[in-house]
């Protein structure tokens, strides 16, 4: 479209200027003058329409370029070093005034001081956009009752995707809003579904259908962000500069990502932590029944599982494998892996310890 009209403009222009040479050096044409004109107007036109086509065709992808190049610097990059220019310009007008009355000189150096100063302003500006960032963040953060509010918008790792807990927790509503998939976590889903190791294949899949399921839910919205960070190795350097940058929190299930996001002063939902925190609490001296699994790490102790996974490790419960026991707590242990429980055999005696 925007050649097309270029093309157009280059193709009046031509005509216009055919007509003038014609009209202005009274060029010699046989027959008619006015057939003359027409001729070089046709003349003109042409080789306008063809110079218009090669000018269009460059400045089209000129701004093609222009809009990418755009479009990969970050929005804080951009506004600071606007202002850092016109901070710059300010300051080189209140200089350069004496300068004007200078003769000779003057306006040159007055030109020169422009120059300076813009690109001196902007260029710090650019220098100090991190420093200048977290202060407009911290000054703009929503807070309540001295508490930081989660941000409506979050951004969604590629691990949380494949997991697929995230569509049940949006099903139940406790999460709303939008959810933001960065092009790079889309890529790297992508790959995953296409390699050949058939279980990476599975999960690369599995998580394009979360994705899908999440689209077509109502409590949330799943937008895809063209954004990325090609200085960036790896897909979580580039989640963590992205959080950054439009300050908004990581839904992850991800350990490493966990910590490098949150010594980097990024806020991170973990989704594992959400699930240890849903857990029942089990206080020591409380009642349960145990199906015994299997035999325990050490002598004589049977594990068993509750219904949310957690681990019931039952002293002497190894003769009762197979079979579900009365145990009672005795302590309760917190890993970074999750929760396991101790317990004891409800009777010793084998006949009364059974839960009939």
């Amino acid at each position: 479209m925007l050649v097309t009209i270029i093309r157009l403009v280059f193709t009046l222009l031509g005509a216009v200027c055919g007509a003038e040479l014609a009209s202005f050096y009274k060029l010699p044409i046989p027959g008619s003058p006015f057939i003359g004109i027409i001729l070089y107007i046709i003349i003109g036109a042409g080789v306008g329409y063809l110079i218009g086509g090669t000018v269009g065709t460059r400045i089209a992808k000129g701004l093609n370029w222009m809009e990418g190049a755009i479009q990969k610097v970050p929005l804080l990059d951009i506004i600071v070093g606007i202002t850092g220019l016109i901070i710059g310009l300010i300051l080189a007008t209140l200089i350069s005034l004496p300068l004007w009355r200078v003769t000779v000189f003057g306006p040159y150096l007055a030109v020169l001081v422009f120059v300076i100063l813009g690109y001196l302003g902007m260029w710090l500006g650019l220098r100090k956009r991190e420093d200048i960032g977290l202060s407009f963040r911290f000054l703009s953060q929503p807070k309540a009752h001295g508490k930081t509010l989660i941000p409506r918008k979050k951004i969604l790792d590629t691990s949380v995707i494949i997991d697929g807990r995230i569509a049940d927790i949006c099903k139940t509503g406790f999460i709303s809003g939008e959810l933001i998939v960065p092009i790079f976590v889309l890529r790297e889903l992508q790959t995953i579904a296409d390699s050949e190791d058939s279980l990476k294949r599975s999960r690369g899949r599995r998580g394009l259908d979360v994705l899908h399921e999440l689209q077509g839910g109502s409590n949330v919205k799943v937008k895809i962000v063209e954004k990325d960070y090609p200085k960036a190795s790896g897909v979580d350097e580039k989640l963590v500069q992205m959080g950054k940058d439009m300050n908004l929190p990581i839904i992850t299930n991800d350990f490493n990502l966990n910590k490098v996001a949150g010594l980097q002063s990024v806020m991170v939902l973990n989704i594992n932590e959400l699930s240890n925190a849903l857990k029942p609490v089990v206080l020591p001296g409380e009642e349960m029944n145990v199906y015994v699994v299997k035999e325990g790490k050490e002598v004589g102790q049977g594990v068993g599982y509750l219904e949310d996974g957690t681990m019931v490790v039952v002293e002497s419960g190894s003769a009762y494998t197979g079979e579900e026991v009365k145990v009672f707590v005795t302590s309760v242990l917190q890993t970074s892996a999750g929760r396991m429980i101790f317990t004891k055999l409800k009777n010793e005696e084998k006949g009364m310890a059974k839960d009939k």
